[in-house]
């Protein structure tokens, strides 16, 4: 089957890299002008003029970037079967309808507020810190990623700064969540509504971008991964979906997760899948979106994904370590770009949390990994 890609970046490359043994073919179409996607035919078009030609050579469409034109991506689901939906990239392209949505399916979140104005902002964040938040995190409705388009405010008198910096005309304000730890959960639901679900990946970040995510987690009760299964089967019903759907949470220190956000694609915290799987999320949700059988998601050991951050560290050195994986992007080195990411494999996690830092060392600039359950 020939698929077409919106977007040509490491996560469509990954895709590619995933779907050719299983005899398909890919086109990319590149709105940004700078695809990095080295691997079967891209068109790069901002204007959408090329978007016929693009059409004529799949037989299906997915993405892998949801910061898309939305009326490209509705004039392509007039043509060509897409998956997952329009409304799936909707919501997620607006952070008001997400929360509407998480509201809508009593899916818990922090305490937030949406505002017009720097005033607005500065009564949000007083009236949020009032009712006992330490501080609060101003994100732009539209467009943030990788911390892009936010800011922490601690006091009410930062409202004006904050605004300027984001310089968006509506923005959310969240109460700040303390919690145990970031998690994320992986689903896939399939075009009959058979959904799968990987184990919850923990995630420290480091200036608002994914550094490490690690899963199996040791000490993770049941409850909790049930907990983060109900909430997203509930968003993968609403949506209709098919295909790969991550949702970011906070676990408070009762076991009670917070939902913070959801990415309508294969995601950055589910790399480790590629080596600590017996499925991919790349290849299920290449088998999502064909109708095909999905694959296990069950975790064959404990893996740990290390995001490679603007400066490409020794790649031997890195390889030398027992149980390394390396995937790079084909980028060139930029501060603050993701050039590629290592997934470490080992028996047991004390051997695992060791390579951690045995790699960690070897990538210039890359903070020292301190998960939940090893800061003890």
């Amino acid at each position: 089957m020939r698929i077409g890609v919106l977007g040509a970046g490491q996560l469509g490359q990954m895709l590619a890299l995933s779907g050719y043994p299983l005899g398909n073919r890919f086109s990319f179409f590149d709105t940004t002008g700078s695809p990095s996607a080295d691997i079967g035919t891209t068109l790069s078009d901002a204007s959408g003029t090329k978007l016929d030609d693009f059409l004529s050579q799949v037989d299906l469409v997915t993405y892998e970037f949801e910061h898309l034109p939305l009326v490209l991506v509705q004039q392509v689901a007039q043509q060509k079967a897409l998956y997952p939906g329009v409304e799936a990239l909707r919501v997620c392209q607006n952070r008001e309808a997400e929360k509407a949505l998480f509201d809508q399916l009593s899916i818990p979140v922090a305490d937030y507020r949406l505002v017009s104005s720097a005033d607005e902002l500065a009564q949000a964040c007083a009236a949020l810190m009032q009712a006992g938040a330490p501080a609060v995190v101003a994100k732009s409705i539209t467009e943030g990623y990788d911390g892009k388009g936010q800011a922490v405010l601690r006091d009410p008198a930062q409202a004006e700064e904050a605004w300027a910096q984001i310089g968006h005309a509506r923005l959310i304000v969240e109460a700040f969540v303390t919690f145990v730890r970031e998690v994320s959960i992986i689903a896939v639901r399939g075009q009959q509504g058979e959904v799968v679900f990987y184990p919850l990946a923990e995630n420290n970040h480091a200036d608002g971008i994914l550094r490490y995510s690690l899963a199996p987690l040791p000490d993770l009760s049941d409850a909790v991964q049930q907990q983060a299964e109900n909430y997203i089967h509930k968003l993968l019903d609403a949506l209709d979906y098919v295909g790969v759907l991550t949702l970011e949470l906070f676990q408070q220190a009762d076991g009670t997760l917070l939902a913070n956000e959801m990415a309508p694609r294969v995601h950055n915290s589910g790399h480790w899948t590629q080596n600590g799987a017996i499925t991919s999320q790349f290849e299920n949700h290449l088998r999502a979106v064909q109708g095909l059988p999905l694959g296990s998601t069950q975790a064959i050991a404990p893996t740990c994904m290390i995001n490679i951050i603007g400066c490409m560290g020794d790649a031997a050195a890195i390889l030398a370590v027992e149980g390394a994986h390396l995937h790079l992007y084909g980028k060139t080195e930029r501060a603050g770009r993701k050039l590629g990411h290592v997934n470490l494999v080992a028996a047991d996690i004390d051997t695992l949390l060791q390579r951690v830092n045995q790699v960690a060392a070897l990538l210039p600039g890359s903070p020292p990994a301190v998960f939940s359950f090893s800061s003890t």
